[in-house]
């Protein structure tokens, strides 16, 4: 009955009941009813204020401790602080690779050549001859404001070399791997001059250089003329940078010229690549027991050098990753042979790589024929001698259906004419001599870098690297130490703080010392090599898929210009994914 009662009731009548009667009289029975009014009243209100789920203090268990409040920890914290983390790099790393790609693409304005600088002092002219490593380095760390700097050379571009073997079996792209020389040159903060053309002729007495410009069809206004007589001017400097590099080497082997391919430019690969598809497709015309087939089928590389292991490496790679798919059995037809005259390849690595490289090859199923030296070679067959362990010799011959030589290297005709000039060069049979200072002996006004000369540092790109960035620091100094001779000149009353900074400067042009940092070499399957150098004393001697990762990272960080890089690697990723084009253009 009371549950269906309201609440106000129930409370009203237990307080009536609890309430004594003092008296029958009006006057008590109305004091009663006042403190029962009042009573229903404070009872009310106290319902009406207490919350519903509160406990009295009273009510509660003395012995019962208080239940502690859950700390509610972050939700997925350290999954939130990585997604964030990798979040900022992404967007970070995007926004400094568009700086950079629109930096290189929109360069700033360049101080004009002048006769004079802002000082008042004569403003030198530098002549750099070649677009190879060392002319290239030298130019991009040489402060071009304190000259007039004029670069000639008959290729307008860079050419990335330790790449270059990728592009015969359409790895990377050869444009991927050329760097406009206009694009380094406008980078720089002082104008640079570019002339395509090649050095015919040197005077170190005069000081001047004798140009010619090949062209066989050229305009003039709206007429095309042909003409094949060249075109030819003269350039005079205050100081020379003679880079132009070195030729092949082929050592006086007769055929070599006429009937082997080189791998020293571009256009060297993409002959290569069509020579390749030629002898493919020549030879599926014929039987499959025919010799002549065979012959077609070898793909033959001279040379066991980085340059044409590499070479050997990647074609195999073609072979037999990809020409497979889409010219089926060709993979047991095809045949790769590298023959090296050394009794090892890549003789300058440790020997545990040479060993491991040689397992490589075997397990690729690659030819190597160590200890074999060319002898001739004509239009079909490359003989040559094997040299035995027991020290007897036996003759040996390959046929080809595509050969490439890579050799070694020799000196340009322009280089033996300029060494028939100066005395002190005229002993020089290798390369031009050059002192600590990379100046050449009997002229103060010459300096030489890389294959070009003859020192004891192997003809290699890193040295070359490293020459043009030495060179372009000394030339920066030079400026310097001109600039304070002539202050001193106008200011002789400056004459000891002057003197001070002049021996100051003297004192930092330090002689050239190369640091060697290793070598490196792609051996196919996707394993490579590399011979790491810290210091003097202590080698690194690495091999395998990882080693491939390290070989591409370190090739691409070397690259000079953001658009090259991207390109490289976007052809890595589109074999990756696409795998390797079987046309012949590459």
């Amino acid at each position: 009955m009371l549950a269906r009662l309201p609440l106000r009731t129930v409370a009203m009548r237990s307080l009536l009941m609890r309430t004594p009667i003092v008296g029958l009289g009006s006057v008590s029975h109305g004091f009663s009813a006042s403190i029962a009014t009042r009573s229903i009243s404070y009872t009310h209100a106290s319902f009406a204020e207490a919350p519903k789920s509160s406990v009295p203090p009273s009510t509660a268990t003395p012995n019962t401790p208080p239940v502690p409040k859950a700390k509610k920890g972050p939700k997925y914290g350290w999954f939130n602080l990585i997604f964030k983390a990798s979040v900022f790099s992404v967007v970070g790393f995007w926004g400094w690779l568009t700086w950079r790609v629109y930096k290189e693409t929109n360069p700033g304005e360049q101080l004009p050549q002048s006769p004079l600088k802002e000082n008042g002092n004569k403003r030198k002219n530098i002549v750099i001859l070649g677009s190879g490593w060392g002319a290239i380095s030298y130019l991009s760390k040489l402060d071009t404001t304190q000259y007039n700097v004029t670069i000639v050379s008959p290729r307008n571009y860079f050419l990335f070399t330790p790449l270059l073997p990728s592009v015969p079996s359409g790895t990377i792209d050869s444009r991927s791997i050329c760097d406009p020389v206009r694009t380094i040159a406008r980078a720089t903060p002082g104008e640079v001059r570019y002339m395509e053309a090649q050095a015919i002729d040197i005077d170190p007495e005069a000081r001047c250089i004798q140009l010619e410009h090949n062209s066989e069809r050229f305009s003039v206004g709206d007429a095309f003329i042909n003409d094949n007589e060249p075109i030819r001017a003269t350039i005079d400097y205050d100081y020379l940078i003679y880079a132009v590099g070195a030729t092949v080497n082929t050592f006086g082997i007769p055929g070599i010229p006429e009937n082997a391919s080189f791998l020293k430019e571009s256009n060297d690969a993409t002959a290569i690549r069509q020579k390749l598809f030629n002898s493919i497709e020549a030879a599926r015309l014929l039987p499959k027991d025919s010799s002549e087939r065979k012959r077609l089928m070898n793909f033959v590389v001279c040379g066991g050098g980085p340059t044409g292991v590499e070479l050997a490496a990647e074609i195999q790679d073609y072979i037999d990753q990809d020409l497979c798919k889409f010219i089926p059995g060709i993979e047991k037809e095809m045949k790769v042979t590298l023959i090296e005259a050394l009794p090892n390849v890549l003789a300058s690595f440790h020997p545990r790589l040479i060993e491991y490289t040689k397992s490589i090859f075997k397990e690729q199923g690659l030819d190597l024929l160590a200890n074999t030296r060319v002898q001739s070679v004509d239009k079909r067959n490359v003989y040559a001698t094997l040299k035995k362990s027991d020290g007897t010799t036996e003759d040996v011959v390959v046929p080809y259906g595509t050969l490439v030589w890579a050799g070694g290297n020799t000196q340009r005709p322009i280089t033996k004419r300029l060494a028939s000039k100066i005395l002190e060069q005229r002993t020089a049979r290798r390369g031009l001599l050059v002192d600590d200072y990379l100046k050449l002996d009997g002229d103060d006004h010459i300096f030489a870098l890389g294959d070009c000369t003859f020192t004891t540092n192997p003809p290699t790109a890193q040295v070359a690297h490293q020459q043009g960035h030495f060179l372009a620091e000394y030339f920066n100094k030079l400026a310097k130490l001109d600039d304070l001779e002539y202050s001193l000149s106008k200011d002789t009353d400056q004459s000891q703080k002057y003197d001070s900074k002049i021996e100051r400067v003297k004192q930092s042009m330090l002689p050239f010392k190369y640091r060697h940092q290793g070598s490196l070499a792609y051996i196919g399957t996707e394993r490579a090599v590399a011979d790491l150098s810290w210091g003097s004393w202590s080698t690194v001697a690495l091999g395998g898929s990882l080693t491939f990762l390290f070989w591409r990272t370190a090739y691409v960080s070397m690259m000079l210009g953001m658009r090259n890089k991207i390109l490289v690697m976007t052809d890595w990723l589109k074999v990756a994914i696409f795998g390797r084009d079987c046309s012949k253009e590459s």
